[in-house]
């Protein structure tokens, strides 16, 4: 009853802290870890595409801010790690500002007290089905003023939207509440990648705490409908503006990174 009253099941492996697993992490339990071990049997390459994930989303947030964004949305934001979206930021813009969002519990409990005491970032519970409520939750008002830039970030949660759930729908409502030279950054699974691995971790992933959608290069460049994706466009991880230390686990086979990214503008 413990673990029910801190409303979540440990028991059901947590799509963030599969991720918190790939990248390294401690923050899981034994059903997170024999969920990912039973995926990396087949994609030893998750690793390194989980490390390559987190580095575009470093990479794309610090794009943003030597752009002059200085207020961030990341919906979905998963457990706090390294190079964390404020950290990135702040290097550049000091008084950046950050809102996270999440709805699983554990990851609440750690990236609050990750930001105790930081006014200017802030992180609460939401659900990314549910854009609306994010859109107009008190704490984000009282940080993000909609009226100028900001930058949306999206990265590795739209594969766990289900089409039934209506994912254009939800790009139409974020999109709408972003003033013109916003950014859209997403990464997104794809069934482009190889093909056993994408079986199984599809599979894997129906037992967790939501399933993977993995879609075509084609239907996730329909998830950037309203923006402007800026040079190189939509391409595997270790090709969007890499450092040297971006490219070494994939110097001959990018699509090995299985995850396809962008960053797009609104005019």
């Amino acid at each position: 009853m413990e673990h029910e009253s801190l409303g979540f099941d440990p028991n059901t492996p947590s799509v963030a802290r599969l991720y918190d697993y790939y990248l390294g992490g401690k923050d899981n339990f034994p059903a997170d870890r024999e969920a990912a071990e039973r995926i990396l049997k087949v994609a030893p390459e998750l690793r390194a595409a989980a490390r390559a994930n987190r580095a575009f989303l470093g990479r794309a947030v610090r794009h943003l801010a030597e752009a002059g964004i200085t207020q961030f949305l990341d919906i979905g934001t998963g457990l706090p790690t390294q190079g964390n979206v404020h950290e990135v930021a702040k290097k550049v813009v000091p008084d950046a500002k950050v809102v996270y969002v999440d709805r699983d519990p554990v990851v609440l409990v750690h990236a609050r007290a990750l930001l105790a005491g930081q006014g200017d970032t802030t992180v609460i519970e939401g659900d990314l089905r549910e854009p609306a409520a994010i859109l107009s939750h008190p704490e984000v008002r009282a940080t993000i003023d909609f009226s100028k830039p900001v930058g949306l970030l999206l990265v590795a949660i739209m594969h766990f939207i289900k089409e039934e759930e209506r994912p254009d729908e939800i790009m139409a409502t974020l999109r709408k509440a972003l003033a013109p030279g916003s950014y859209l950054v997403m990464s997104h699974g794809t069934s482009e990648a190889r093909a056993e691995a994408v079986d199984r971790g599809t599979e894997v992933y129906q037992s967790a705490s939501a399933p993977l959608v993995l879609r075509d290069r084609e239907r996730i460049r329909e998830l950037f409908s309203g923006f402007t994706l800026i040079d190189p466009g939509l391409v595997w991880l270790p090709e969007w503006r890499p450092e040297q230390a971006d490219v070494i686990d994939f110097m001959d086979n990018p699509a090995s990174s299985l995850i396809l990214c962008g960053v797009g503008r609104k005019g």
